[in-house]
């Protein structure tokens, strides 16, 4: 049996106060299933998690922000016959733009945090969600 180093990904966890003061959070559809998700991709060689984690929320949800380091945490996930290790952040939605790189190929929801509990079926994104709130509570 052959170990294979898992593939490096890095994912935001966009959160915004809305006008009524209470805490939104930008989800995406993933591209197979439309499964709700935050943004995520894979680390490029030259880029740092940060950069990765910043780049992908501008181009699959269209969100700027700043990153609140340091991270959540890791998870594991599999994907194309491999192994991934997702390094999580949360972000402080500073822009959201109207027209972004993915927006034909996913949808963009901003759900109360109840809602978004509902959406998000995996436990570990889940797990995330709630240490990317207590995060930004404490941050923001």
């Amino acid at each position: 049996m052959t170990l294979t180093t898992p593939i490096e990904q890095a994912s935001a966890v966009p959160l915004r106060v809305h006008r009524d003061q209470t805490i939104e959070v930008c989800l995406i559809t993933s591209m197979g299933r439309g499964r709700w998700i935050f943004p995520k991709g894979v680390v490029d060689p030259g880029e740092t998690h940060i950069i990765t984690a910043h780049k992908e929320a501008r181009e699959e949800a269209g969100v700027e922000g700043k990153i609140l380091e340091p991270s959540l945490g890791q998870y594991r996930d599999s994907k194309w016959n491999a192994a991934l290790s997702i390094t999580v952040f949360a972000m402080a939605v500073e822009r959201i733009h109207d027209n972004w790189p993915e927006q034909g190929l996913r949808r963009r929801k901003w759900a109360s945090l109840d809602e978004a509990r509902e959406l998000v079926t995996d436990p570990a994104l889940r797990e995330m969600l709630d240490l990317a709130v207590r995060r930004f509570r404490d941050e923001w």
